[in-house]
C-alpha cells in the first residue's frame, strides 16, 4: 500500500500504542481493546505517544501487511477531546493525516445566505 483510496474505511486509535508491537500484536488490540474485526475491509491506525510515527495494519486477502512512517522532524495532528477509543475517517483524510495537516481543523464556516443582492 502507497496510500489508501480515498473511499478506504478507516479507524484511528486515538490511544498512543506502544509501535514496538508487531502485526500479530496490533492485530490481537484490534480485536480486544478497539472491538473490531481485523478481517473486515479497513485500514487500522496506530501512533507512539510522541506522534513522530505511524502504523497502518490491515489485512489482504492471505495475510495482515503493516505499514509504518516516521516522521523526522513534525508530529502527526492527532484528535483532541475524543469520547471512545477510535475515530473513524475516510481514507481522504487519512492522506491528508499523512501530509501533515489538520484533519480536525475547523474550515471556513457555512453562510446561511438567500441572496445575491
Amino acid at each position: 500500500m502507497i496510500r489508501p483510496l480515498g473511499t478506504a474505511v478507516v479507524y484511528l486509535c486515538v490511544t498512543p500504542t506502544d509501535l514496538r508491537k508487531q502485526a500479530a500484536s496490533l492485530a490481537l488490540t484490534v480485536e480486544q481493546s478497539l472491538k473490531r474485526d481485523v478481517f473486515a475491509p479497513a485500514l487500522y491506525v496506530f501512533s507512539n505517544a510522541r506522534r513522530d510515527r505511524i502504523r497502518i495494519l490491515y489485512w489482504e486477502r492471505n495475510g495482515l501487511v503493516l505499514w509504518s512512517k516516521r516522521l523526522e522532524r513534525e508530529r502527526f495532528i492527532w484528535p483532541r477531546m475524543v469520547e471512545g477509543d477510535t475515530v473513524s475517517m475516510s481514507g481522504e483524510e487519512l492522506n491528508r493525516l499523512l501530509d501533515g495537516f489538520d484533519v480536525w481543523a475547523r474550515g471556513h464556516r457555512e453562510l446561511p445566505l438567500k441572496r445575491v443582492g
